[in-house]
């Protein structure tokens, strides 16, 4: 399955789409391996626990680049991976596999800890707006071909330990090339791991250790065990995507060890100083200062807590969106408000329009702002400019509702916040604790409205004391019209 949208642009407004890519560190024009395509491969979640809103931004942004790459006009096939097997609690392949830790932490089938987080996280998918991957490819799907990769590499590039097949990064040209290695601006360090021949080496095929029986693991020529963690994506990505392929996405973190050793397999499996991709793109880290968002701190953050707090989710996609996703973005609970306000005005804005048709002419200042618009997004898809241009577009007074409607309608399909869908009653902070419901709320606040009209005061603020004890704030002063929240 291929995705695609309708524009909005004209071919008179297209700038040419440029993206950073990290492989060489600056701004290069989109040039698609097949004209009229663009494939995108983008490292998906290690299903042993829930992910935080830090990994979900990874896929805000991929979303926004796949949803921008459809409004340019081309034809998108995106692979996301999902990791049920291989993935070391150390990125650098020290450690345990995280899905059997998990599994024997918790007493349960790594195939019942796999399923759960993997719904889990397609539930954030869909609460953030993010739209369906051409293919969601499952990791343990692939082992076969997998070993059939690792087989035709294993002569040249490989070595066998006692602990499994390793991957020798002496044999392919410019190794960790991607991480800046061996230069001033290299982020990362590799710790030597006894019995390699280089400290950068890594895992091909993990032998079971003698005497252990893991919950997945399968024959191969060099023992029976499991892949490697890095193994997966080149195999998956060629397999879907075929070599080479337009973009790879993933966390900045995997620019440092786990895209490396990708692009090294690739060159070694393609006997050329091929990456694999044809630009690496990389997300910045979410900040978070009270360090919830680590997996070992208890209820860290996670979209589903968002949401048990009462905060629609789009309002945190909406916050991810003012940032560059090359910057780094700091959360904090009076941002995530601010960002709610901030997407209430522009469901407020969008409303009046939402079933609008074009009765007129298109007109310029609205065709002048999706130009700025498209200019913004190809401008290594600077969405924070973009979201101004939104605003102005639903500020716009004494234009054709229908027309603004279709403008709106465009810019949305790129930015992903379901404006003309959501109503403004939806972005209400209403916490899953909350012990008076909503029908309770609006007829104490109808009674309390009438009690304002007759000026009688003294019922109006009793029954505001009411709401309070309840939990529910009354906000007289909302700058957005009258309106109600619940408190955390």
């Amino acid at each position: 399955m291929a995705q695609g949208m309708g524009g909005g642009m004209t071919d008179a407004h297209a700038s040419p789409l440029k993206l950073f890519n990290s492989l060489t560190r600056s701004l290069e024009e989109f040039q698609p391996v097949h004209p009229g395509e663009a494939r995108v491969y983008s490292c998906g979640p290690t299903v042993y626990n829930y992910p935080h809103i830090g990994n979900m931004r990874a896929y805000v942004f991929a979303d926004t680049l796949g949803r921008t790459l459809s409004y340019k006009g081309y034809k998108l096939t995106h692979v996301i991976n999902i990791t049920d097997v291989g993935h070391l609690t150390d990125d650098a392949d020290a450690g345990e596999d995280k899905l059997e830790k998990a599994a024997a932490e918790r007493a349960q089938s790594i195939w019942d800890i796999a399923r759960h987080y993997t719904e889990a996280y397609w539930a954030d998918i869909k609460a953030l707006n993010i739209r369906q991957p051409a293919h969601w490819s499952i990791a343990t799907d692939y082992v076969p071909a997998m070993i059939d990769f690792a087989k035709t590499i294993a002569d040249k590039h490989c070595y066998e330990l006692d602990g499994g097949l390793y991957f020798d990064t002496t044999t392919v040209a410019d190794y960790g090339r991607l991480a800046r290695h061996g230069t001033d601006e290299g982020e990362s360090r590799i710790d030597p791991v006894d019995g390699k021949r280089h400290p950068a080496d890594f895992a091909i095929w993990r032998k079971t250790p003698a005497g252990e029986t893991r919950q997945m693991e399968w024959d191969s020529p060099w023992g029976r065990g499991a892949p490697g963690w890095h193994l997966e994506c080149s195999v998956m990505s060629e397999a879907l995507l075929g070599f080479p392929f337009d973009i790879h996405t993933g966390g900045i973190d995997h620019r440092e060890i786990h895209h490396p050793n990708e692009i090294a397999q690739n060159q070694a499996h393609s006997c050329s100083t091929d990456s694999g991709a044809r630009m690496w793109m990389h997300n910045n880290f979410l900040v978070e200062r009270s360090g919830k968002m680590s997996k070992s701190s208890g209820e860290f953050l996670r979209v589903q807590l968002l949401i048990d707090k009462g905060y629609h989710p789009l309002a945190y996609r909406l916050m991810c969106l003012q940032a560059h996703y090359r910057s780094e973005l700091e959360f904090s609970w009076e941002g995530l408000g601010a960002a709610l306000t901030r997407l209430k005005r522009l469901v407020m804005a969008a409303a009046p329009v939402r079933d609008a048709e074009a009765t007129e002419p298109a007109d310029r200042r609205l065709t002048d702002l999706l130009a700025k618009f498209d200019a913004a997004m190809s401008d290594d898809l600077n969405t924070a400019v973009a979201l101004t241009l939104l605003e102005e577009a639903a500020a716009m007074k004494k234009v054709d509702a229908g027309q603004k409607h279709a403008a709106l309608a465009a810019m949305d399909a790129v930015l992903g916040l379901d404006l003309l869908t959501i109503e403004r009653a939806d972005l209400r902070v209403r916490p899953k604790t909350a012990a008076i419901g909503e029908e309770d709320i609006e007829a104490i606040l109808t009674r309390r409205k009438e009690a304002r009209d007759a000026k009688d005061f003294a019922a109006s603020d009793a029954l505001r004391d009411e709401l309070i004890a309840a939990g529910v704030e009354v906000m007289d002063g909302d700058p957005l019209g009258w309106d109600w929240r619940l408190s955390n």
